[in-house]
């Protein structure tokens, strides 16, 4: 790299005391370019459910890492400097929608309001909306659709790759698998036997549906009287879907909060969009219904789509900082 990558250690005042008791200090990394930083751009990533910080430093054979992407697009000159921002959003449940959750913690203003500050501060970047972008995938690009909902004062741009949207396509279909590994133990009974198998050998694939369930609950059904502090959307015996806890779900639905907050999202001065053609979880349709109805509210948005599914696409970082990173700071 010609940059560098510094891993810090912050103190995360949004997240003490959440209710997982998770660690309120986080590990941060900031990408800084070659020359000068005072005065920079910033865009902000997010990463996907069962990541962390330092995951985007995990090496695949022969494949760059996101940060050596934005290193190396930022040396070749195919994008204009700018500092690079990756939090932590692992928890005890396995990882964050990025939003004000009750039942998980404050996870939005620990970016808008945490890491934005000590970026700032530290870092001397460029401290306007215009000049900041959030950018994620998966439930990164979910957090970052929440973002642009919720902090356009904070973020003049979004990325969104491959985000959680339309749920009756994406999470309906985990919904029987979750139930059947839930079956004859409760949410919690089952979640530390997960994680002492974890310590023990690995996760194995089946446990992605019932963890993603359970954490998907936290987020869009928590009920503090409950175990875990949510509630399930589907009957533990019968896996018969519970029609009021699936209504809070779709409340949080993108599909259906962008055309409602639509007003702050006319606020975001660039939006990008993409999925894969193949992606398991069927997200290419949701993107396809936020691009439309983006555009109909004329915001700038860039849609893609691409061949490949929904693991292993960090490459579809460069497409989006290509497209977003020229427009941060205008104005």
């Amino acid at each position: 790299m010609l940059g560098t990558l510094e891993i810090r250690e912050i103190e995360a005042p949004a997240l003490r005391d959440n209710p997982l008791g998770d660690p309120s200090r986080r590990t941060l990394l900031v990408y800084l370019p070659p020359g000068g930083r005072a005065g920079l751009p910033a865009a902000y990533f997010l990463h996907g459910f069962t990541g962390s910080a330092r995951g985007w430093t995990n090496v695949s054979a022969f494949q760059p890492t996101v940060p050596e992407r934005l290193d190396g697009l930022v040396a070749s000159g195919a994008i204009p400097p700018l500092v690079g921002v990756f939090p932590d959003g692992f928890t005890a449940l396995g990882g964050t929608q990025w939003t004000n959750a009750p039942a998980v913690g404050r996870y939005q203003d620990h970016v808008a309001e945490d890491v934005v500050a000590f970026v700032d501060g530290t870092f001397g970047t460029d401290p306007r909306p215009a000049s900041r972008a959030v950018v994620g995938r998966s439930s990164g690009g979910y957090g970052a659709l929440a973002m642009g909902r919720d902090r356009p004062d904070v973020f003049g741009h979004l990325g969104c790759h491959a985000a959680d949207a339309c749920f009756e396509y994406c999470y309906l279909p985990d919904l029987p698998r979750a139930a059947a590994a839930l079956l004859g133990s409760g949410p919690a009974e089952w979640l530390e036997s997960m994680k002492a198998r974890a310590r023990e050998t690995k996760l194995a694939g089946s446990d992605h549906p019932p963890l993603n369930v359970l954490a998907m609950a936290a987020h869009y059904s928590p009920n503090p009287d409950a175990p875990l502090g949510l509630d399930l959307p589907f009957e533990p015996e019968t896996a018969r879907i519970r029609e009021e806890v699936w209504a809070r779900w779709l409340e949080h639905d993108p599909v259906r909060f962008v055309p409602r907050r639509i007003e702050a999202f006319r606020r975001l001065r660039s939006v990008f969009l993409d999925c894969g053609t193949r992606d398991e979880f069927a997200l290419r349709w949701g993107a396809r219904m936020l691009a439309e109805s983006l555009r109909a509210a004329g915001v700038e948005v860039r849609h893609e789509e691409f061949e490949d599914g929904h693991q292993g696409t960090g490459y579809r970082f460069d497409a989006s900082l290509r497209w977003l990173a020229p427009r941060l700071g205008r104005g």
